[in-house]
């Protein structure tokens, strides 16, 4: 059966800390958890509901995939949903699972009962039912016991025909709040089913809960280890640029681009970790429009590529192989070009530099070479 999905990302998640959809859970963004699930599943579109000013991180998190669209979300959870629902192009009876991003272990099993119960129902919704012992309490005193027959913990995605939950939306209450859109629909008459949830289904809503999302994670990265090696010749001029830095010299390097010997070996190391061949099968020098291109185009793409397979890069070490200019003095400024270039915290990033004792051309004085080498962890 075919479907359509909205995904709701737009909190501040401030009791996880902040930003949780954003965050890295076995190494994939939260959010790229649901939507891929949902992709995987046959959704026929998925509307992600984010925040205005966020437009960066959710291309960051989703890139590569396909199938997906982005939608402003509102102010309130329900804004974000009706947001996603105007959003979408399905006919009327279509099915809609409505998901909160914070929710990351979606099964193709659950999305599978979902779709079946609205067989006979106005919405389905996944429960668990409540095993522990309910009390109330004051403060911190016990005041009296919760029967739980018949309570259940409420799971999402939740699904409706499209038609259902838009016409349940349109006789809300204003300014009353909904707890979710099993509500909603039953305010306006409908008949919710329960359909078996998923322990793993679990909302991440407080820091200690990534720690168990962690341990739970289905998904494990492999550890790719990429090399590069570039080697450019001296030649006039009154500068260099070397790992991002330009730096005053009385000659330069040739190359079709800038010539940054230092962030070509480290675009190779990180292409070579991915087995995605190298610098010069992205950016050919026959191509004219990268003459003269700032280097930092091809570091920040490869750095690109890691996010699209839904990896991270975890660290880079780089090595200048010359006699001159003395590297030590901009080292540090290097370091922190490149760990603002990837993304990466500083620790994570080293620069260092050799000569090669007099021999060979960069002994000479004839060119410079560069070495770097880069840890990437990728899904398994």
């Amino acid at each position: 059966m075919g479907f359509s999905a909205i995904v709701v990302a737009a909190g501040s998640g401030s009791r996880a800390g902040g930003a949780k959809q954003w965050r890295r859970v076995a190494g994939k963004p939260v959010l790229r958890w649901s939507v891929e699930a949902l992709l995987r599943a046959g959704a026929r579109e998925v509307v992600v509901a984010v925040a205005a000013d966020a437009g960066a991180e959710l291309q960051a998190a989703l890139a590569g995939l396909e199938g997906w669209r982005p939608v402003t979300g509102g102010a309130t959870r329900a804004g974000s949903v009706r947001a996603g629902l105007a959003a979408l192009t399905g006919a009327d009876d279509e099915p809609v699972l409505i998901h909160d991003a914070a929710r990351p272990f979606l099964s193709a099993e659950v999305i599978a009962r979902l779709l079946a119960g609205l067989a006979d129902a106005d919405g389905a919704l996944p429960a668990l039912p409540v095993a522990d012992s309910l009390r109330r309490g004051d403060h911190d005193r016990v005041v009296g016991a919760v029967d739980r027959e018949n309570l259940w913990r409420a799971q999402t995605p939740q699904a409706f025909r499209l038609k259902t939950i838009r016409d349940a939306y349109a006789a809300w209450p204003e300014g009353e709040t909904a707890t979710d859109e099993a509500a909603v629909v039953e305010r306006a008459g409908g008949r919710v089913r329960l359909i078996p949830g998923d322990p793993r289904l679990m909302k991440l809503t407080y820091p200690e809960d990534f720690a168990m999302a962690e341990a739970l994670s289905p998904a494990r990265t492999v550890v790719r280890i990429g090399q590069g090696f570039d080697v450019h010749r001296w030649g006039p001029g009154s500068s260099v640029w070397l790992c991002g830095l330009e730096i005053p010299h009385d000659r330069t390097l040739i190359g079709h681009s800038d010539a940054d010997a230092g962030l070509h070996a480290l675009t190779d190391a990180i292409l070579g970790a991915l087995a995605d061949g190298d610098i010069g099968d992205h950016f050919p020098p026959s191509d004219p429009q990268w003459k003269g291109a700032s280097s930092d185009r091809f570091l920040v793409y490869a750095a690109e590529r890691v996010a699209a397979r839904g990896g991270r890069i975890v660290n880079v070490d780089v090595t200048l192989i010359c006699e001159q200019p003395k590297v030590k003095p901009h080292r540090q400024a290097m370091r922190e070009r490149l760990a603002a270039l990837l993304d990466l915290p500083l620790d994570a990033v080293s620069v260092k530099a050799t000569t090669s004792e007099g021999l060979g051309f960069t002994g000479r004085g004839e060119g410079l070479a560069a070495q770097a080498a880069v840890c990437v962890e990728l899904p398994a």
